[in-house]
């Protein structure tokens, strides 16, 4: 007999969103986005109804990308490393939940929109400044431990999970979030990017800023890259209270 599997997805617009069921045939390796280009094919409900097809958000297919966040079964992953069979066999169950991310503001059926993801990156001025007018001559030498560390530090892809998963972002928090945290811990590692090290520190200490963590640790937890975000949150939280001392006593910078 023919394996089903039942996808129950959370979709509509602002205002009207409402719970629609596709029922699809169980295929070898596939994942969530291969079923909902299914469903795009062929948007036929459980009712036997033709709908409007799903929209969602892709890219690369290969998880670097961040574009296919949303909520699987509950929990914030991307979809395109989302196996069917494995999402089964873990659950026990061949209903499989989708639902758009909730921290963000919603577009329409699994897109939000994560413009806020990068404005934060704006503010913490995340990227490194390089006058590129003449010849510098090699710059200064990075030490393997350090480089392993700001190699998984730039594996961000601003997909969201963090946020997602992170109680301390809402409605009622500015709070920015792990990703962008992390993201001022990587530009203030590299040589040049230290800097302008109080730059991005500064804008750690205001409102939104790392005090905003309850150390819930759910980050580190959804990331899916497993970035040590908590390790980043620690490492900034230490530079910011330096910098407050520095701006206090008006101390010169040290590289």
């Amino acid at each position: 007999m023919e394996k089903t599997y039942i996808l129950k997805i959370f979709r509509g617009h602002p205002g009207h969103q409402y719970w629609e069921e596709f029922e699809l045939k169980l295929v070898p390796m596939a994942n969530i986005i291969s079923s909902l280009m299914e469903i795009q094919r062929n948007p036929i409900n459980r009712k036997g109804e033709k709908v409007t097809p799903v929209v969602w958000e892709s890219g690369c297919l290969e998880e670097v990308c961040g574009s296919c966040s949303m909520l699987i079964n509950g929990n914030p992953r991307q979809a395109c490393t989302a196996l069917i069979s494995k999402i089964i066999e873990d659950s026990g169950n061949n209903v499989i939940t989708l639902a758009p991310f909730t921290k963000f503001p919603l577009v329409r059926d699994l897109i939000t929109d994560r413009s806020s993801m990068f404005e934060s990156l704006k503010k913490a001025h995340a990227w490194i400044e390089v006058d590129s007018t003449h010849e510098r001559g090699p710059g200064p030498k990075i030490s393997p431990e350090k480089q392993k560390i700001m190699y998984a530090l730039s594996t961000c892809m601003t997909c969201g999970c963090c946020l997602e998963a992170c109680p301390q972002v809402n409605a009622k928090s500015k709070f920015m979030g792990a990703a962008v945290i992390s993201q001022v811990r990587l530009f203030n590692a590299n040589p040049i990017g230290h800097t302008q090290k109080a730059m991005r520190l500064r804008p750690m200490m205001g409102e939104g800023g790392v005090e905003g963590c309850g150390q819930a640790q759910n980050c580190v937890r959804v990331c899916p890259k497993n970035i040590p975000l908590t390790d980043s949150i620690a490492d900034i939280y230490r530079d910011v209270t330096l910098q407050a001392f520095k701006d206090l006593f008006s101390l010169p910078e040290r590289e």
